[in-house]
């Protein structure tokens, strides 16, 4: 019972700022006010046609969309790797691959920022690109790792003793295998790369920032319910492709369930 109510407090606890948020997004004056004074969908439509927040919106969909096409296949490649690879010291591997997780996003985004200005890059929507695959490798790593772990050798070797060859193994039985894990590193690069923040702050341009960026970028500004409406949006859209992705394929089976 204490330990049931210890979850139910936690949940409310998590929520309860999410529900104050979607709230607020519908208050009618442009004063941040809980609870609303009453209902109005004109934060909204201010949000959505914000050209600050329409030129970021591009951005973000450019630099998710690189950087989910580059950490598919090298995330993929790695998981692969240290599975059935023959590395020498496959942990020390793993802890590089899985690193990005445990610096500190101040740090990271410093980093980026130094060899931006050294390259002369800061200009470039390139370094947000290589910044965002960095951050989202290890979930795509670990999504992708859990499924080779629970793939059957058994089934590609028959493959192969039918004629097919490697690459055909790969295309046909491999990958297909690989699915669940696939779809899950794809959830949670597009999510970690969307909702990227701080690396961003410092290697962000007014030209090149992305919507999270230039979300803060309004705060500094503004105080009015704009932001509280996008973020809704934000949560909204998340939540639906979290449940779009966990109705094709069981996310509990990716992360649970082992050979």
């Amino acid at each position: 019972m204490i330990l049931r109510l210890a979850v139910l407090g936690l949940l409310a606890f998590m929520t309860l700022p999410t529900v104050v948020v979607i709230a607020v997004s519908f208050n009618p004056t442009a004063i941040l006010s809980f609870p609303p004074a009453g209902l109005s969908l004109r934060w909204y439509a201010n949000a959505l046609t914000y050209p600050q927040f329409q030129r970021a919106a591009v951005n973000s969909l450019m630099v998710t969309g690189g950087a989910v096409l580059l950490a598919l296949p090298i995330g993929t490649a790695a998981a692969l790797a240290l599975e059935r690879g023959r590395l020498r010291a496959p942990g020390a591997w793993a802890t590089v691959l899985l690193s990005p997780l445990v610096v500190p996003g101040v740090a990271a985004g410093l980093g980026f920022l130094i060899v931006a200005a050294f390259l002369g890059l800061l200009q470039s929507r390139a370094v947000l690109v290589a910044a965002h695959v960095a951050l989202v490798l290890p979930f795509v790593v670990r999504s992708v790792w859990v499924s080779v772990t629970n793939l059957d050798p058994a089934l590609e070797r028959a493959a192969a003793s039918l004629g097919a060859t490697p690459w055909r193994v790969f295309l046909r039985v491999t990958l297909p295998l690989l699915r669940p894990g696939l779809f899950a590193a794809l959830l949670f690069a597009v999510v970690v790369s969307v909702n990227e923040f701080v690396v961003s702050l410092f290697i962000s341009t007014r030209v090149n920032e992305i919507l999270p960026v230039a979300m803060f970028t309004y705060v500094v500004n503004y105080t009015d319910p704009t932001i509280a409406a996008l973020s809704t949006l934000f949560i909204v859209a998340t939540f639906l492709v979290v449940w779009a992705v966990d109705r094709v394929v069981d996310l509990s089976a990716v992360f649970l369930h082992h050979r």
